[in-house]
């Protein structure tokens, strides 16, 4: 309100500065008997006079109206465009306002890109912040891991071997001197050894998924080898070079990790296969023992890491199948594609160990 009665005061003096001006003109310099026409003749019972001062307000509030509307409108579609800028979250780089002047439609240009580029800019540095704060998240708790493992053979692995140790040279000393072995002797062996089983897998798990700069067919032949020196059973194992993406080899080293894991714990098998080869443009990965197996429907699936494993399987675009017979044995497989690069040909490096 106050800016429409300042622009019709200031309108309405500069209409009668004009009026004046153009009076004096033709009149000459105002005096009582050259002006007297402005108060003597009259129309509609008032003086000419006051009938121009009206018609000067009436000028200047009607300048005035426009003058504002056009201001408002103007402002109306400055705040639609941020408004929209905001909402929509984009750059209006190159869209004008047809109701702002083409100067103030650059600068606004420029205002919309500079503060796209600073949202850009604080969008990447939270995301680099994030992904640092992940990856600094990710080495802590595998440092921890890594810990745990080292604590636990030193500690309890060790001493569950000694007292294994100690148990067979018992039973075997009782078997000399009784002839059979008592069964609380025998119970007391079973359980250190299944012990020593579940802490193995324990280990297994605490194993870091990382291959750190290997191939998936030499961090499973490390893996492998190392499970050879302190399982009990027969490990047979035939891997072939195969290229896979980083990815897909630290899914399929955590299939393999996640099977022996349970092989070790539920299987009680005595010969165990492993299998990785590359086949009609497919990785396949395959783990089979002669254990205890389980019915698909008694719930033990689960424990045999089959939703996992589908999963992970899942990410890499392959397939995974488990096939299970009571008192025969267990077969994990899963196949993924290999994405073949031009000009490279395959590596037909095998590792075999029986």
């Amino acid at each position: 309100m106050s800016g429409f009665l300042g622009r019709t005061f200031t309108l309405l003096l500069l209409l009668v500065a004009v009026q004046f001006s153009f009076l004096s003109y033709f009149w000459g310099w105002p005096t009582l008997d050259r002006w007297r026409p402005l108060w003597s003749m009259e129309e509609g019972n008032l003086p000419i006079g006051i009938w121009l001062g009206l018609m000067l307000l009436a000028i200047s509030m009607g300048v005035a109206i426009s003058t504002t509307q056009l201001a408002r409108r103007r402002e109306r579609a400055i705040e639609t465009y941020l408004q929209s800028y905001i909402d929509a979250d984009q750059s209006h780089e190159g869209v004008t306002i047809p109701a702002v002047a083409s100067r103030l439609n650059k600068t606004l240009s420029k205002i919309t890109l500079l503060i796209t580029t600073q949202k850009k800019s604080l969008q990447r540095m939270s995301d680099e912040r994030v992904e640092g704060e992940d990856r600094r998240i990710q080495e802590r708790i595998i440092q921890e891991r890594q810990r745990l493992a080292r604590e636990l053979h030193d500690s309890v692995s060790q001493q569950l071997f000694a007292a294994s140790m100690l148990l067979s040279a018992i039973t075997e000393q009782q078997e000399n001197e009784l002839g059979e072995i008592p069964k609380p002797l025998a119970q007391a062996e079973k359980m250190v050894q299944q012990a020593q089983l579940e802490m193995r897998a324990l280990l297994l798990h605490l194993r870091p998924a990382a291959l750190h700069n290997k191939s998936l067919a030499q961090g499973l032949e490390e893996l492998l080898f190392e499970l050879q020196q302190k399982v009990h059973f027969t490990i047979r194992f035939r891997l072939e070079d195969v290229s896979l993406s980083k990815g897909a080899e630290d899914h399929l080293f955590r299939i393999a990790q996640e099977t022996l894991s349970n092989t070790l714990r539920h299987a009680n098998a005595s010969e165990v296969d492993i299998l990785f080869i590359e086949r009609d443009g497919l990785a396949i990965f395959r783990v089979q023992d002669n254990g205890v197996g389980f019915m698909s429907e008694d719930g033990k699936a689960g424990s045999y890491g089959l939703h996992h494993i589908e999963e992970r399987a899942i990410e890499m675009g392959g397939t995974s199948k488990i096939v299970s017979v009571p008192s025969q044995g267990t077969i994990v497989e899963v196949k993924v594609p290999v994405e073949k690069e031009k000009g490279v040909e395959p590596d037909d490096t095998n590792r075999t160990r029986g």
